[in-house]
């Protein structure tokens, strides 16, 4: 979603300054490929991609990663090419659950002099070598894009080839790409959706490298006002569908654990045809819990989503390729969270069905280690 985190309070400014940042409003025409690109101006914004693989040998990967930018408010008005005017984070994550193990790390860096930037008129992301980037030979509806990472006992270089147009995200489809995070329309974000993206390239773990192919998801966001401050955090999912569908869900939870303050999802079925669903449409319902011995923070991760009464079908349960997929980003956003590969199961086959599996995503959840701030 979200895609995924937030930039939180970490990167907040403490002083009054006389710069604000932008609403997120709905009429806004979204053009590709400059909407791939960085959104400066905004509060926050992130290229977040999930995805499984499979290795020649049939082993079964989880990853992701993440590259966040946040204006920071502070130096706005400083020439100096030092002034840290946007910052830049980074994360990444192996789930290998042959090896027992989630393998992540973090960049983090103030923009600037080539080691950390973002372009603005496509994707172009780099910190400290990890790179996110589209193939400019591509189109606006078929793209393909390229991801490298060489983190702390693990790597990737992964071509992510678009299958489908982008996916314009949000309940409204008056507005699509307005998507509302609360009951107060500023908390929204500008969100498109890239899923059934096709993938092939290298991992490297425990000093090999092999070949694996696979199929991901890329979630695009910018806001400046994103979480309601009663919000504890949010439940999210993107889920690529088997048949060719696509199903992204969330929920933002309240901090004092009642009715969820807000939550939305959107549907594409194999043959383009969109349907959006509000608050009143969307349930997460935890089934079982995990809690991590490192923090004690207790995460759902087997989860029954419900969606609407016309989406196909009507439920899904969600169930982690391993349950220990918690990440530790203190050291760059400043929070705990939990983003997992998972698969989506009919709620009506039993599980030892093979016609029970429907599709392969990630569930994100945040705000259960802390609630999360910003």
């Amino acid at each position: 979603m979200a895609a995924a985190l937030t930039i939180v309070s970490l990167f907040t400014h403490s002083v009054a300054v006389a710069f604000t940042y932008p609403d997120v409003t709905r009429d806004y025409a979204f053009a590709f490929p400059r909407d791939h690109g960085a959104h400066p101006e905004f509060r926050t914004e992130w290229w977040y991609v999930t995805g499984w693989l499979k290795t020649a040998g049939g082993d079964e990967l989880g990853f992701q990663v993440t590259f966040f930018r946040s204006r920071l408010l502070i130096a706005e008005s400083n020439p100096s090419r030092f002034a840290p005017k946007q910052l830049l984070v980074a994360h990444a994550a192996l789930a290998d659950p042959k090896g027992g193990a989630l393998l992540h790390d973090q960049r983090v860096a103030r923009a600037g002099f080539g080691f950390a930037e973002a372009a603005n008129d496509d994707a172009n992301v780099v910190i400290d070598g990890w790179s996110f980037r589209r193939d400019p030979a591509g189109t606006a509806n078929r793209d393909s894009f390229r991801t490298r990472v060489a983190g702390d006992g693990f790597g990737f270089d992964l071509a992510l080839a678009t299958a489908q147009p982008p996916l314009l995200e949000g309940a409204d489809a008056s507005h699509p790409g307005y998507s509302q995070k609360g009951p107060n329309p500023r908390d929204a974000s500008r969100y498109y959706s890239m899923p059934q993206l096709r993938v092939s390239g290298s991992v490297t773990r425990g000093g090999k490298c092999v070949a694996v192919t696979g199929i991901a998801w890329l979630d695009r966001e910018w806001s400046s006002s994103y979480l309601d401050p009663r919000a504890a955090g949010w439940d999210w999912i993107g889920i690529n569908l088997d048949d060719g569908g696509t199903l992204m869900a969330f929920r933002m939870r309240a901090k004092d654990g009642g009715a969820d303050l807000w939550a939305g999802a959107t549907r594409r079925h194999p043959d383009g045809r969109v349907e959006r669903f509000g608050p009143n449409d969307v349930r997460f319902t935890p089934l079982r819990f995990w809690r991590s011995p490192r923090t004690g923070a207790s995460w759902p991760v087997t989860q029954r989503v419900e969606i609407g009464h016309a989406a196909t079908p009507p439920s899904i349960v969600l169930e982690p390729i391993m349950d220990d997929q918690e990440l530790d980003s203190r050291a760059s956003t400043g929070t705990i969270y939990w983003e997992g590969a998972v698969r989506a199961l009919r709620d009506d086959l039993p599980r030892t069905d093979p016609r029970s599996v429907v599709g392969k995503g990630y569930l994100e959840l945040t705000g259960y280690w802390q609630p999360i701030e910003f």
